[in-house]
């Protein structure tokens, strides 16, 4: 998926390793875009380790000694928050959040800010912000790794930027309607020879509950070929039993 102008800035992030780890969530969800605020060490060779293969993200980061700097050139910004802040900012849910940063970036550059690690965004920090992102989590236990919430609201943006899960080419089509009934006519038949019967009222249940479980596993026309061939040597296998 082609990259939009979206970037992830780290706000003074203690930890190099969730530096390269960020630069890893980035490139799964392809953004490109990170800034760093004031990191306490960078470059450095744990977040190389971390970011496992993303090194052209974390090679272009750039890095910067104010929030206003980063965003300088954004129109829209959004900041994420685990605490109750300021209620006259906006709170929204994350997968709300990124589809209105999606948007906004279409237009101008728009960026998603993170803070450090132990202390998060402070209200100063905040102040450029248009909209809080609250990424929903246990209540007794809010506080997300900041690597890990880098790459749920990445997730997010990706979905939101219209990502869809493509079913795979199975290499064998599914069973016909046509086979199935095919299917199905042979189990009623072998079930009646086995006397296996449907034991409700009205005696006509177990085909239709046999049917509904069949249908959802959504067999492949080797897969019905099988069932019917063991069918079939069930049939045999009794005939043989018959004829001693």
């Amino acid at each position: 998926m082609k990259s939009s102008d979206i970037r992830i800035v780290l706000v003074e992030p203690s930890h190099p390793g969730n530096i390269g780890a960020t630069a890893r969530a980035m490139k799964n969800m392809a953004l490109d875009q990170l800034v760093l605020v004031r990191p306490k060490l960078f470059p450095h060779s744990d977040a190389t380790a971390r970011a496992s293969g993303a090194d052209d993200v974390l090679s272009r980061a750039r890095v910067v000694d104010s929030i206003g700097e980063a965003i300088a050139d954004c129109s829209f910004v959004a900041a994420t928050t685990s605490r109750d802040r300021d209620p006259n900012i906006r709170i929204a849910d994350v997968r709300e959040a990124a589809v209105r940063i999606v948007g906004e970036a279409q237009r101008a550059p728009a960026a998603v800010l993170f803070g450090a690690e132990r202390t998060g965004l402070t209200n100063t920090d905040l102040e450029g912000a248009h909209v809080l992102i609250r990424i929903p989590a246990n209540p007794d236990y809010l506080s997300l790794n900041l690597s890990m919430a880098v790459q749920l609201v990445a997730y997010e943006l990706f979905r939101a930027r219209g990502a869809t899960v493509v079913p795979p080419e199975w290499e064998m089509p599914l069973a016909t309607a046509v086979e199935m009934e095919r299917l199905y006519a042979h189990l009623a038949e072998v079930l009646e020879e086995v006397d296996f019967r449907d034991r409700t009222q009205s005696g006509t249940h177990l085909m239709m509950r046999i049917r509904r479980f069949l249908q959802r596993a959504e067999l492949d026309q080797n897969e019905a070929n099988i069932l019917r061939g063991i069918l079939t040597a069930v049939q045999n296998r009794r005939r043989s039993a018959g004829n001693k």
